[in-house]
């Protein structure tokens, strides 16, 4: 028998749960251990709570729960309930799919004031994470500016544009909704250091900006290239640059709503004023080089805004005795190996690139690794001894039958036409399994 640990229970450590079992079939026990109560990562606090057929892949992970040689260890904390050299001591593999959580720095001065917010932060309080539940972002403010030209600075933009009726069927957390609808927000600028060209916005979240209720997404023509050069692009990208053209092009029939949603391309913050809070974000224009690079000009502006919301990208928090690339943000690794029995995979493995989709050929991959490295298993122990540590330690476990519970009581207190009202609180969920 094999034993494997998997640390993690978002898209990365699913897949690489599904994956062992069409491996190695009845022959193999997983653990999926996560911090939480709750699995499914960034399936749940992490994809906007309006884009719910994203949200659906977890019935597939789900599926994988079902089978009796994958179990969900939930509410453990590698590195107080356990560590992880003791995870390699009982399972034959340890694999790391803790994802990238945490922000990467806006390290520009400034930046520690009040009003300025970190994306993971900001979605994680919408979407109900317990880490954020108490933010508190200040939506007195009448202008936002989001640092960042990929699709999480546009989902914050979206999120804070929309109407509470917008929402409807949505996941979104009442108390996010209850301050979104309060909001003061008139204005919302999106910056990016390059240009349309080199957005990373895919067609679908673009398209949607279009179709807001009371919101105009607004674009400078003179900051596109000849439309002939868009013929240039893969066709995804050119479908997003389309997209942004036909904001230009609509401009007119959309005068008439009252927040805008402003693309400020060519555009690198540098500084953040304010006398207690944001008052002003200082900006340096930019200008590509030959191989698409950003660089200053030495002409500076100034926007005015009250909230600052940093969408530049995520890293893997270090564990204590794993080799880790800090200019990378994830574990060192050779393709998924890091040490001996201990493996990563997903954005711990390959930093925060690529869709959730993107984890599934990861998680193949890393269990075909580990088949190569383990053969029929060394006999270690495996949940067996897990158990018994905990039950030494006091630590209990909350089970993929206790989330089905968890899960039944966040639907029963749903309000009307949304799927759940997720509990934000721990000792909540906990109370919640009965």
């Amino acid at each position: 028998m094999r034993h494997i640990a998997i640390i993690g229970s978002g898209p990365a450590g699913y897949y690489s749960a599904e994956a062992a079992q069409k491996k190695f079939g009845e022959d193999v026990a997983v653990d999926i251990i996560d911090r939480l109560p709750v699995p499914f990562g960034l399936i749940r606090t992490g994809v906007a709570p309006d884009h719910q057929s994203i949200k659906a892949v977890s019935r597939r992970y789900e599926k994988t729960n079902l089978g009796d040689n994958v179990r969900f260890v939930g509410n453990v904390t590698v590195g107080e309930d356990v560590s992880v050299a003791e995870l390699q001591d009982l399972y034959d593999a340890v694999v790391l799919a803790t994802g990238a959580p945490d922000d990467r720095d806006l390290d520009i001065p400034g930046s520690d004031l009040p009003g300025v917010i970190g994306s993971a932060a900001f979605v994680g309080w919408y979407n109900g994470h317990p880490d954020f539940r108490d933010l508190d972002p200040p939506l007195d403010a009448k202008s936002v500016a989001i640092i960042g030209n990929g699709n999480v600075a546009l989902d914050v933009a979206r999120i804070l544009a929309k109407t509470e009726a917008e929402f409807a069927g949505s996941d979104i957390v009442g108390h996010a909704l209850d301050g979104l609808t309060k909001s003061k927000i008139r204005k919302i600028t999106l910056l990016g250091r390059r240009g349309p060209h080199q957005i990373a916005m895919t067609p679908k979240e673009l398209g949607e900006l279009g179709h807001l209720h009371r919101a105009r997404p607004i674009v400078d023509p003179l900051d596109f290239p000849e439309e002939c050069d868009d013929a240039m692009l893969e066709p995804g990208m050119r479908k997003s640059v389309t997209h942004l053209r036909s904001f230009y092009e609509r401009a007119g029939e959309l005068l008439d709503k009252p927040i805008q949603i402003d693309f400020d391309f060519f555009a690198m913050p540098v500084e953040i004023h304010g006398d207690g809070r944001v008052e002003k974000l200082v900006i340096e224009r930019t200008d590509l080089d030959a191989d698409m690079r950003s660089n200053g000009t030495g002409e500076y502006y100034e926007l005015d805004c009250q909230m600052v919301i940093s969408c530049i990208g995520y890293r893997t928090p270090p564990i204590e005795g794993v080799p880790y690339e800090h200019g990378r943000g994830r574990f060192a690794n050779t393709d998924g190996r890091i040490l001996p029995g201990l493996y990563c995979v997903g954005w711990a493995r390959r930093g925060p690139s690529g869709t959730i989709g993107t984890n599934k050929p990861d998680g193949f991959a890393i269990v075909d690794a580990i088949a190569e490295d383990i053969g029929s298993g060394n006999g270690k122990e495996g949940r067996a001894g897990l158990d018994r540590l905990f039950d030494a330690r006091g630590v209990e476990a909350v089970t993929f039958r206790d989330w089905k519970k968890i899960e039944e009581a966040e639907i029963a207190r749903a309000r009307d036409g949304s799927p759940r009202e997720k509990f934000t609180d721990i000792a909540d969920m906990i109370a919640a399994r009965g």
